[in-house]
């Protein structure tokens, strides 16, 4: 019986479906538990379950978890850029952007965290990210070095060396991609988001200017 698990795949899914695929069961918190304690689902936050991928034999999607952990969200800053492979550093938590309150939340799949951007700066330069059979939301190279540059304290990029030096130095960012950024995304996020002016320092860097 506990095979009818892998029709719900590796996509995070409240109690009620779950149990949903048990209706000869009466108590659904007692299943709950029973599932949980064996292992064949894990709890990500309250009422937030994935299947064991031994039992679905399909690979949990962290990008897909981060979306479902707080909606709406997308994947952002230096996740999705190590994710592109514009930075050469292992990043240990899921960073993404909501219009939501800031959240952290720390899991058995691994630790997720939501910075706050402004509803007008939300949907610029996001894109759709295909794993499989699943899709979830991710910034594009060029928003979520927006994001990055816009959440991370102490960032001030008044001059083009300074931001030169920001992205070759502390980001040790692939420059030859840098060069191929579409300009049109940061003139955009410019207008709604924080930290304007270094973002407009980025942009002339990028434009030559």
């Amino acid at each position: 019986m506990r095979n009818i698990l892998i029709t719900l795949g590796n996509i995070p899914v409240t109690s009620s479906v779950i149990t949903s695929l048990y209706p000869d069961v009466k108590t659904k918190f007692a299943k709950i538990a029973q599932l949980e304690k064996a292992g064949d689902i894990i709890r990500l936050r309250r009422n937030l379950f994935v299947v064991n991928p031994q039992e679905t034999g399909k690979p949990l999607s962290s990008g897909l978890i981060a979306n479902h952990l707080l909606s709406p969200s997308y994947v952002s800053m230096q996740t999705a850029l190590r994710y592109y492979g514009l930075i050469p550093e292992a990043v240990y938590t899921i960073q993404s952007m909501t219009f939501k309150a800031a959240k952290e939340y720390k899991t058995r799949i691994g630790n997720f965290c939501y910075y706050h951007i402004s509803r007008a700066t939300y949907p610029i330069g996001i894109t759709q990210i295909k794993e499989g059979d699943n899709v979830y939301i991710m910034a594009t190279p060029e928003k979520a070095l927006c994001d990055l540059i816009a959440n991370q304290p102490g960032i001030n990029l008044r001059y083009k060396k300074e931001a030169l030096e920001f992205l070759e130095e502390n980001l040790r960012l692939d420059m030859d991609r840098f060069y191929q950024f579409n300009p049109n995304i940061f003139a955009e996020y410019a207008k709604t988001g924080k930290k304007s002016t270094s973002i407009l320092t980025i942009l002339k860097l990028l434009l030559h200017e």
